[in-house]
């Protein structure tokens, strides 16, 4: 399925189009690995999103990164249910990140609530924090949020 990108005028939606965005990029943050990267890399593992309404797991896919929901909160599940996505938890969100010479990480993302595909990187600031930057159209309408490292039992407990 093809998800087309917004265009420069999708931008002017207002603060709630900018909340999804933000809270889109709090997904993307979760997605720090890539290709090669060994399993013992500190980007694997799963993030929690500032709010602590969505969990990602980062995971090598082939040649490159995944990330994908391992769980997420009952606004957060409603908010992709209104945006067309059904079924959050286990939709891979993180598609075809690769590091770059900078060693950010770069790839698209798919936002549920918005059923946009932007474009969008990650940074990793050590073993515990990563921060995601994602932009609707050519470095337009950009957002960043910090993201932090959920103990594997954490998550799962939930």
């Amino acid at each position: 399925m093809s998800h087309p990108q917004p265009s420069i005028g999708s931008i002017a939606s207002g603060r709630a189009r900018g909340r999804r965005i933000a809270g889109a990029l709090a997904l993307l943050a979760g997605c720090a690995t890539a290709a090669g990267a060994a399993p013992s890399d500190r980007s694997f593992g799963i993030w929690a999103n500032p709010r602590n309404s969505v969990h990602i797991r980062a995971h090598a896919c082939g040649e490159s990164m995944c990330g994908t929901v391992v769980w997420a909160n009952d606004k957060a599940i409603a908010d992709a249910r209104r945006g067309g996505t059904d079924q959050l938890v286990g939709t891979q969100l993180f598609r075809n990140f690769r590091k770059d010479a900078k060693g950010r990480w770069r790839g698209s993302v798919f936002v549920p609530d918005l059923n946009k595909v932007l474009s969008g990187e990650v940074r990793v600031v050590d073993g515990n924090t990563i921060t995601g930057r994602g932009c609707l159209l050519g470095g337009i309408g950009c957002k960043s949020q910090t993201w932090t490292r959920v103990p594997d039992s954490a998550s799962a407990a939930r």
